[in-house]
């Protein structure tokens, strides 16, 4: 069968015939072979479409790796977040896809060394311009730019780390050394004699004046 490239080509020539031709009898066979060849090209299948389905396939058939280790910096507009990937540099630009959306974004990069690597952000702590985030390629290196959309400073990446963040404050918070031993000079202050309320306003005034000498820089 000829190929779609050929059957152009025969059209295109049929179309300059028929410019030249005059008798009724030749336009006819030629609008008829145009119809004709109008068709066949019409109904040539897309080109390529089982290489690429075979090329999806093996680049999708690997090994699919989940990358867990990266870094983040931020300016006032952007959230960048850098993943090492050997290599990377080498591998055609359309194996690198980011998916954005408001509040996410999903890094898929096609048969690198023989793998897959995938990396998924939900819940960004802030929401960013899907049309002005993007990636960039360097060396063994991948570049997520999240253009922030407002300029303001992000304390961490997701949602899900301020809430851990805030568990870990409150945790500690509440073992906090200097606060409990405060509280436990209270419970002692509150039940005890005269002998102990005196010794223990005795040394809160002494640790209120080396405060005010500036031996211990401390607010309270």
């Amino acid at each position: 069968p000829l190929s779609l490239n050929q059957l152009q080509k025969d059209l295109e020539e049929v179309k300059e015939l028929l410019t030249h031709a005059t008798r009724k009898r030749v336009r006819d066979v030629l609008l008829a072979e145009k119809q004709k060849l109008e068709l066949e090209i019409k109904n040539q299948p897309p080109p390529k479409p089982k290489d690429v389905a075979e090329e999806e396939k093996s680049s999708l058939g690997g090994y699919t790796v989940k990358i867990n280790n990266y870094g983040w910096d931020q300016s006032d507009k952007f959230v960048k977040i850098y993943i090492s990937l050997n290599g990377v540099q080498k591998l055609p630009a359309e194996n690198v896809q980011v998916n954005f959306t408001e509040r996410s974004f999903d890094l898929l990069v096609k048969n690198l060394n023989g793998k897959n690597y995938t990396m998924t952000f939900n819940n960004l702590l802030k929401p960013i311009s899907v049309e002005g985030s993007s990636r960039k390629i360097k060396t063994d290196m991948v570049l997520v730019m999240c253009k922030k959309k407002r300029e303001e400073k992000w304390d961490c990446l997701t949602q899900v780390e301020k809430e851990s963040k805030e568990k870990e404050k409150a945790a500690y918070d509440t073992t906090d050394p200097s606060e409990g031993l405060m509280n436990i000079l209270k419970k002692m202050y509150a039940e005890g004699d005269d002998e102990m309320k005196r010794t223990i306003n005795k040394a809160w005034v002494e640790s209120r004046e080396k405060q005010y000498k500036g031996d211990i820089p401390m607010d309270i």
